[in-house]
């Protein structure tokens, strides 16, 4: 009986031996670590040698990097919104521009030389930027030259790899490996591996229970258990290393040093000047006025000009600056405004005869009225801005553009640049109805005043924004269902209200006077008007907002009244 036990026993004993072993096979393949890896090319989604992996500010980008001859390239838009928006491709005249404070520096699309408006120039040994079919591949190298950045590169251990940091980094979350480790594809012991990543500094891009995401220091995203890093803490990152940097100096603005009270004066000939001793005669408290002188003649940056000496004489003896204006619509002879800012020599053209003129006539500032800019060549419209600001604060001169209210759609005007390189933005407050408008309105409501100077208040500083008024009005008529109107200068419309029938009442509103009114015919009139009184209102708003002053569309239209609410405004 005890023979017959034996074998049953053993028995029993293998199949409980290879259970455990059965068993600790299954543990093992639960728990171990896979070795199998990744393919890296198609990890990061990399098509060709030509691209490379692109880490900005910790973040794994869906664009690539471009990679050639051992050096890296950005694409020229991911340049614009995440790099710089100072660096100005010029497609037409095949230029590659960073416009700095105090010069201009010129590279040719595929060339490696830099010149400056200075007058020097630096051979990079590279090309500053290449064309792949039709977009432009901007070399890291030269924008750490201009723009507030860092970098690393890797070219082993897998593709290459860069990763930069620029001004908007902030912190980076750091922590250290405890030894050399495998960095996988997802957090789990079965997700393959990417790379082997060294011992020491990580960065914490994504933490889980478990495990984190993180960038290795030679380079590599992936994730690591967080059994494996310590130390975990913020770190300030810093990337005003100076290193290769150019010289350029910082943007300086000249002020009034008080606040601004502009005038834009309607010349329409040489023979509007005369005008200017009756108009600075009445105009109390103003300190600025703005002739329009120049207009865009053609399209190679030559201009018309109305300027006389007499005109600075007068202004000048009665303490008044001159910020001549220069605009794109009233020259008979008419421009393509977008042929004239698109082309470095039309710009440069542009800019020389404005420094001409001021050199021949003395005049204290430039004041640009651009209008329509289209949003297709608003960075050339802004680089001119720039280019011209060098040439103004070289002269010392002031330097003022006018804008529209911002609004969402006109955004590509980008006041936050123009509150960096002019001296100040001039807001044209008015318009809010305009001729064509589907419905009657006021020209400039307080609501409307008041949001169009919160939201310039978001892009410009508040010493340098100037909030524009209107002295002039729309009477609206509708007439067999069909909506019309026509301005009135503030001197003149009380005739037009007399003359309608219409009754004026004060709307809290507006903060304007309304009133309206139906003829025999059954024409029905409405009137928002401008006058002393809602002037005030929309100065208290721009007392509050603590803005650099007011200018006025336009002088000659105004009633006399109006120059001491001003006046009590400039004196607070």
């Amino acid at each position: 009986m005890k023979k017959k036990i034996k074998p049953v026993i053993f028995i029993i004993a293998l199949i409980i031996l290879f259970g455990l072993i059965y068993a600790g096979q299954l543990a093992f393949e639960r728990f171990s670590y896979t070795k199998e890896r990744v393919d890296l090319n198609e990890y990061y989604g990399l098509t060709d040698p030509t691209q490379a992996v692109l880490i900005l500010n910790d973040k794994l980008m869906e664009e690539k990097a471009g990679y050639y001859n051992d050096r890296y390239y950005l694409d020229y838009e991911l340049v614009q919104t995440d790099i710089s928006n100072r660096f100005y491709y010029g497609a037409d005249d095949g230029l590659l521009i960073y416009t700095g404070p105090n010069a201009i520096y010129t590279a040719t699309v595929g060339e490696s030389i830099i010149t400056s408006s200075a007058g020097d120039s630096e051979d990079l040994g590279f090309p500053a930027s290449l064309l792949e079919g039709d977009k432009l591949y901007v070399s890291v190298d030269y924008l750490k030259k201009f723009a507030s950045m860092k970098y690393e590169s890797f070219a082993d251990e897998g593709p290459a790899r860069i990763r930069i940091y620029t001004s908007d980094a902030g912190e980076s979350q750091n922590g250290t490996l405890k030894k050399d480790i495998a960095i996988r594809k997802l957090g789990g012991r079965k997700s393959e591996v990417v790379t082997e990543a060294p011992a020491g500094t990580v960065t914490v891009i994504e933490e889980m229970e478990e495990w984190s995401r993180v960038i290795s220091s030679n380079g590599h995203i992936g994730y690591v258990e967080n059994k494996h890093i310590k130390d975990v803490a913020p770190v300030v990152v810093s990337v005003d290393d100076g290193e290769g940097k150019v010289a350029l100096g910082e943007y300086t603005s000249m002020s009034l040093g008080s606040k601004v009270n502009m005038g834009f004066h309607p010349i329409g000939g040489i023979q509007g000047n005369e005008t200017v001793s009756g108009i600075l005669a009445q105009a109390k408290s103003l300190n600025v006025i703005s002739p329009t002188w120049f207009s865009l003649d053609g399209n190679e940056g030559n201009i018309s000009s109305y300027a006389t000496h007499d005109y600075i004489t007068a202004a000048h003896a009665a303490g008044v600056q001159v910020w001549a204006a220069v605009d794109n619509f009233n020259n008979p002879n008419g421009c393509d405004t977008e042929a004239v800012v698109s082309h470095a020599a039309s710009r440069a053209n542009l800019i020389a005869n404005l420094m001409a003129q001021q050199a021949e006539f003395g005049f204290d500032g430039i004041n640009v009225d651009f209008e329509l800019i289209d949003e297709s060549y608003s960075r050339s419209y802004l680089e001119f801005l720039r280019e011209l600001s060098v040439a103004c604060r070289q002269n010392q001169i002031v330097l003022s553009a006018d804008d529209y209210v911002p609004m969402d759609f006109n955004d590509h005007y980008d006041l936050t640049e123009q509150g960096i390189v002019c001296d100040y933005v001039i807001i044209m407050g008015y318009d809010e109805h305009y001729s064509g408008s589907s419905e009657a309105g006021s020209v400039a409501s307080i609501g409307y005043v008041q949001s169009g100077i919160q939201k310039a208040l978001e892009q410009v500083p508040a010493e340098k924004l100037v909030n524009s008024v209107p002295f002039y009005t729309r009477l609206w008529t509708t007439s067999g269902g069909e909506l019309s109107s026509k301005a009135f200068h503030m001197d003149g419309v009380a005739n037009v209200i007399s003359e309608k029938g219409i009754e004026l009442k004060w709307d809290e509103n507006t903060c304007q006077y309304y009133g309206e009114a139906t003829a025999e015919n059954g024409d029905f009139y409405q009137i928002w008007n401008e006058d002393a009184r809602s002037l005030e209102a929309k100065l208290n708003v721009m007392q509050s907002a603590g803005i650099a002053g007011v200018a006025e569309w336009a002088l000659g239209f105004e009633t006399a009244d109006v120059w001491d609410v001003i006046a009590e405004y400039m004196a607070k």
